[in-house]
């Protein structure tokens, strides 16, 4: 899947230094961002807080010197740019924005879009709230554009009201509905499980795997971009919890079955594809055993099994899909095929494990083992393999009924 690009405008504004959590929310989302600034903008801000979040050179002068020598950069953004988003927007530049003036580079880069506009407006409350203020506001949206209007509040000036720049997480989920790749999910719900699982043996020590969640993740990603809303309960994992999605922690297997157990019943896919530990130990002492004193427990534990969370749930299934993982060292395929016997599951991703294959890496390559048909898929990232287990799963969905949500 391309990597989509956003360009965010930056105003002469005081909210102008959340604009910085709006770029870092885009960016959690897998979003390259490109910032351009007003001149006003950077009495506020400097371009370097968006340098060093983007690692992209900031626009801002029309015609200031630049590395790439770039004689009118505004066309250029405008044309690698999927959408863009103006915040803060001041009640100055909505004006400019609503008339198709354009002079300076940002007013040019919006007048040159062609694609969705996001706009976030902010200004005191009377000037927010004037005739001609929200007249502009109106005039943009009948061009298309989406307004995320200004919540209330202490304004900067002494006011109480409305005209503060709207919250990051707005704006940032304003952007992610329009980038949606294909709203062929919107209206599902979606439940995903990632990482590894902990199973204590006293207070600091467990027994784990190497599952680093990255597959996980990238799949409740990849449900979100395509209108779905999106439940994904993790076990422990160094990554940041995707924008858009619900993320339930956890630790233990046990947990994760109760987890899931109360978004099953609600979910139309249920990927499963954390690495669950499959025993653990019968007791967990409430103290640190020590070696020495505590030997004959540190060399012996006792091991008791966890509960088949693919295959209880499953059990009770009725319209959902479930799709279960098999990460396996030999005989893959035929693992697998038995495993989605025993689990009752629609269909398994199969992927062999070792030393550089499967836990941790950034790649992977696959098998879709169905009922009556199994796919092989050449190594490639797992973002895209995301999408293409999730338009198996959907595939799966239409075929035992078409999905009536809208």
């Amino acid at each position: 899947m391309r990597q989509k690009t956003v360009c965010v405008g930056v105003t002469g504004c005081i909210g102008a230094y959340k604009a910085a959590y709006v770029v870092r929310g885009l960016q959690k989302a897998g979003i390259r961002v490109r910032v351009v600034m007003t001149e006003h903008a950077t009495e506020l801000v400097g371009p370097l807080t968006f340098e060093a979040l983007t690692h992209e050179r900031v626009l801002v002068g029309m015609f200031e010197e630049r590395p790439d020598r770039d004689p009118i950069p505004h066309i250029s953004l405008a044309q690698e740019a999927d959408l863009m988003v103006v915040a803060p927007c001041t009640a100055n530049c909505l004006a400019k924005l609503a008339t198709g003036i354009a002079d300076d580079l940002l007013t040019s880069t919006f007048l040159a879009m062609d694609c969705p506009c996001v706009i976030a407006p902010a200004a005191n409350v009377h000037m927010y709230d004037d005739e001609a203020t929200q007249r502009n506001m109106q005039t943009l949206r009948e061009r298309g554009c989406t307004i995320v209007e200004g919540g209330e509040g202490y304004l900067a000036c002494g006011d109480e009201g409305r005209g503060r720049m709207a919250e990051p997480d707005q704006i940032v989920s304003a952007v992610l509905e329009i980038l949606a790749v294909d709203p062929d999910m919107k209206g599902m719900e979606i439940l995903v499980t990632a990482g590894p699982t902990r199973e204590p043996i006293d207070p600091v020590r467990f027994i784990t795997n190497y599952s680093s969640g990255k597959t996980g993740y990238a799949l409740a990603e990849a449900a979100r971009d395509r209108g779905a809303h999106v439940t994904l309960v993790s076990g422990p994992t160094a990554l940041e919890d995707p924008e858009g999605v619900t993320v339930v922690h956890v630790n233990t297997a046990l947990e994760m079955l109760a987890a899931c157990e109360r978004v099953f019943p609600d979910a139309d896919i249920a990927v499963f594809s954390a690495a669950v530990c499959d025993a653990r130990p019968a007791a967990c002492s409430d103290r640190k055993l020590k070696k020495g004193i505590d030997d004959a427990a540190l060399s012996s534990i006792e091991l008791v099994e966890n509960p088949d969370i693919i295959a209880t749930l499953a059990s009770g299934k009725d319209r959902q899909v479930v799709v279960g993982y098999a990460a396996e060292t030999n005989d893959v395929l035929d693992n697998a095929r038995k495993k989605r016997l025993a689990k009752n599951a629609d269909f398994i991703v199969a992927n062999e494990v070792s030393a550089t294959k499967g836990f941790g890496t950034d790649d992977n390559s696959i098998w879709l083992v169905g009922e009556s048909d199994e796919e092989e898929v050449s190594l490639r990232s797992k973002i895209d393999l995301a999408d293409t287990v999730l338009d198996k799963a959907l595939d799966v969905a239409q075929a035992k009924s078409p999905i009536p949500k809208s």
